[in-house]
């Protein structure tokens, strides 16, 4: 006989299958976490945990129903730029070789103009938070690491901020080093793409 606890779980996996068809959302939101982990909107739907329908046994109760994230991330062919969307919020991803000199926050004129095109996109969605967040690969030392991606995402954030020109804007800077790897640092083409800086906005509400 199924025990209460598998029978719960099973039940929650099926309606949120059921209602939404992808994954559960990441965990809640923490100053210190990377973009992406915003916590979902609530639930549009209330669950009766009585309905009958559900058949849970004797003394069970349903778990808190959630809005479960649709996530669509494309990434160039070259790998230069990576961008995340899900239904709350925007991720684009820079690898820092199109943006920097080896071992420099020094931006360069084509640089800016691919910030200035974030720029563009945070104004249409009427942004008022900005996350940018720098990365580094496990190379070097990770107090070099830390320091070189905070200095990268300070760069970054410059010209986002220049460019938006806005007081209505809340900026949150952080430079995260070789933590958040998004690939395997064992390969070049792996630091490659951890080597990034990250800006991260909500989208406008429909």
């Amino acid at each position: 006989m199924t025990s209460p606890p598998r029978l719960l779980t099973a039940v929650t996996l099926f309606l949120a299958t059921a209602l939404y068809g992808t994954t559960p959302a990441h965990a809640d939101d923490d100053p210190n976490d990377p973009p992406g982990t915003e916590p979902s909107a609530s639930a549009p739907v209330e669950v009766d945990p009585n309905d009958p329908d559900l058949k849970l046994p004797d003394g069970a109760t349903l778990a808190q129903a959630k809005v479960l994230d649709i996530k669509s991330v494309v990434e160039e062919q070259s790998g230069d730029e990576r961008r995340e969307d899900t239904n709350t919020s925007v991720t684009l991803a820079l690898q820092a070789e199109v943006l920097f000199g080896k071992d420099s926050s020094k931006l360069g004129a084509e640089a800016k103009s691919r910030i200035r095109g974030i720029a563009d996109e945070i104004r249409t969605q009427n942004a008022t938070r900005v996350r940018v967040f720098g990365f580094t690969d496990d190379l070097g030392s990770s107090a070099h690491g830390d320091a070189l991606s905070k200095r990268r995402a300070n760069a970054v954030h410059d010209v986002l901020s220049q460019s938006l020109n806005d007081a209505g804007i809340t900026y949150e800077v952080r430079g995260y080093g070789e933590q958040y790897p998004i690939a395997d640092n064992s390969t070049e083409a792996g630091r490659k793409k951890n080597r990034r800086v990250e800006v991260s906005f909500p989208r406008t509400e429909p």
